[in-house]
């Protein structure tokens, strides 16, 4: 099965986050994908964590190099319809263009966040639990 996994699920897997054995447990012999803009917003994610001072700038570099070796199929989306829920919504683009991910390709969603799942269920998402 290929599942869209969310940002979050990778910096929790990366920082060895609560929630990590259960990330590796629902994605375990089943194919990743995201939108292409992934790399990018973990990134930012973490560059923002280094910001906050909640992760030391080594921590990042590591947290990258771990996530770097997660397979994912990175996948162009469709920006308008991202665009669409996002406003209907009331959510970032970012967080959108996961939700468009999953729909197109007709796949679950696995996501830490409470309101992505929210909305997933709304719009005839599977999500992951």
């Amino acid at each position: 099965m290929r599942i869209v996994a969310d940002t979050n699920t990778f910096i929790a897997v990366a920082l060895n986050e609560p929630e990590k054995k259960s990330v590796v447990g629902l994605t375990e012999g089943h194919d990743l994908i995201a939108p292409e803009v992934l790399p990018f917003e973990i990134g930012n994610a973490l560059t923002a964590m280094v910001k906050r001072k909640t992760l030391l700038a080594d921590e990042a570099v590591l947290a990258w190099d771990a996530i770097a070796y997660i397979p994912v199929d990175l996948r162009r989306i469709n920006i308008a319809v991202a665009l669409e829920i996002a406003l209907k919504y009331n959510l970032y683009a970012y967080d959108s263009y996961f939700l468009e991910c999953a729909l197109s390709q007709r796949s679950p969603l696995l996501t830490l966040d409470k309101q992505m799942k929210e909305i997933a269920g709304k719009i005839g998402i599977k999500i992951m639990e």
